[in-house]
């Protein structure tokens, strides 16, 4: 009870009481080691003949093209791409999974595709 409490502060707004949430800020990301191609420029993929501006983005970020890359393209498992880039598997998993998910997004949806540089 006493850490709910400490969850949850009251706030007086417009004369009645409403809860409010505490949350902790999420740690800081770990920066992770990239192998890709040395791309220092971002690469956008996108339908013929429809203008940028007229189009909504979905980001691929460098380790999730990685992860792509060492486990669908190389045949490594998700354990060996951790391995190889300084990661457990569970994240090689996840980064694999939302890269996949992002890919059939764009395709099927029409959307530009662009790949943060690593």
């Amino acid at each position: 009870m006493e850490h709910e409490l400490s969850q949850l502060t009251l706030q007086a707004a417009a004369g009645s009481l409403q809860p409010v949430r505490k949350f902790m800020s999420p740690r800081p990301k770990k920066p992770r080691r990239c192998h890709c191609s040395g791309q220092t420029a971002e690469v956008v993929y996108k339908p013929v003949s429809v203008p940028m501006s007229e189009l909504s983005q979905v980001v691929l970020f460098h380790d999730e093209v990685e992860a792509l890359l060492f486990c669908d393209e190389q045949g490594l498992t998700q354990e060996e791409a951790g391995e190889k880039m300084g990661i457990s598997r569970g994240t090689v998993q996840r980064l694999v999974t939302s890269g996949r998910r992002k890919l059939i997004k764009a395709i099927t949806t029409g959307q530009a595709l662009v790949v943060e540089p690593g």
